[in-house]
């Protein structure tokens, strides 16, 4: 065999044995999230990095009250989705059980102006950009019946080319159903925040400024707020998961793009005497007089933080939310607990 043939025939193989040792691709820049196609390989069943289990500073005494008291927490070993789950994974989701969300139910515990009780339509919430400020947040936030997961701002859009966008107008059920399909969990709160911290002490994953060197490293509000979205990170709403770095721990958009269900039940603060909060328990079928009436816990910010409202794209951030109202800025990711590689 001519020498050059051989050299060709070795190094294709090569190639193909290193396609093989890495079962998802290398995401982290703008080019690599938009060719993702935001589904794993089928032969993949999802895309997720072992966390060593380690001893962290868990909260913050230098943001905001509900972040306080920090304090030393340890949490072990597990495996996290590399990225949000995304359009894609979601449709898979329902495709294989017929499952819908409740914003396709009308299950929402949305109180109508002037109705003195609930009343149970199909939709979501929606943020729309007010013409001027207001320093009300209910302006920028807007019911819209047929709005859902497939439908992100109402009846007439669509999520035909957003597969690789993280799924949005997720309650809390709705993330808790797939991971219970998947076999997987929603992270406790002290889970997500030692993923997203990565290993590091500060603010961000990645330092101590929001924009090193002018570089957007998450998907936040750039402008002013909520008036003007200067879309200097590349996106307006959602990006695609994975267009920025990922952490020390290979993870994408833990904080930015869109907030994410962890397990825990809300807290005003962390408190001193416990470790972890509880974890919500929900029934299957949850009664219609249970709904809306307790508080989730979601991490990590959105595209909507931005320095002159929320500044909630940290680690150590976390904020309340109505267990049954997804919105177009909240989605998830999943844990699970199994011995490492």
């Amino acid at each position: 065999m001519h020498p050059l043939i051989k050299c060709l025939l070795v190094s294709l193989a090569l190639a193909c044995l290193g396609a093989q040792a890495a079962p998802y691709a290398a995401l982290g820049t703008l080019n690599d999230c938009r060719a993702y196609p935001g589904r794993p390989d089928p032969a993949v069943p999802t895309e997720e990095q072992w966390v060593e289990g380690g001893s962290f500073i868990l909260g913050s005494n230098t943001h905001y009250a509900e972040e306080a008291p920090a304090r030393q927490v340890t949490v072990e070993g597990f495996w996290i989705d590399r990225h949000e789950v995304t359009n894609a994974q979601y449709r898979r989701f329902v495709e294989a059980t017929g499952y819908r969300t409740l914003a396709e139910r009308g299950l929402n515990r949305t109180r109508f102006p002037g109705l003195p009780e609930p009343l149970y339509r199909p939709g979501s919430t929606v943020f729309v950009a007010p013409t001027q400020l207001a320093f009300n947040s209910l302006q920028w936030w807007t019911y819209i019946e047929g709005a859902n997961w497939q439908h992100p701002t109402g009846p007439d859009s669509s999520i035909a080319d957003l597969d690789n966008h993280p799924v949005v107008h997720i309650a809390y059920e709705d993330a808790k159903a797939y991971a219970d399909w998947m076999g997987r969990a929603l992270p406790t709160e002290a889970q997500y925040e030692y993923a997203a911290k990565g290993a590091t002490g500060t603010t961000f994953p990645w330092g101590k400024v929001l924009n090193p060197h002018g570089r957007s490293m998450a998907n936040t509000w750039d402008g002013a707020f909520p008036l003007r979205n200067g879309r200097q990170d590349g996106f307006a709403a959602t990006a695609p998961v994975g267009c920025y770095p990922a952490n020390n721990f290979a993870l994408y958009d833990m904080v930015g793009n869109v907030w994410e269900w962890v397990s825990d039940r809300w807290t005003p603060d962390h408190g001193a005497a416990t470790v972890s909060h509880p974890d919500i328990d929900l029934e299957d079928n949850l009664s219609e007089q249970a709904r809306g009436t307790e508080l989730g816990t979601i991490k990590g910010g959105s595209y909507l933080c931005s320095p002159s409202y929320c500044k909630r794209y940290r680690p150590s951030s976390r904020h309340a939310q109505d267990l049954t109202m997804g919105t177009n800025h909240i989605g998830f990711r999943t844990v699970s607990i199994r011995p490492g590689p």
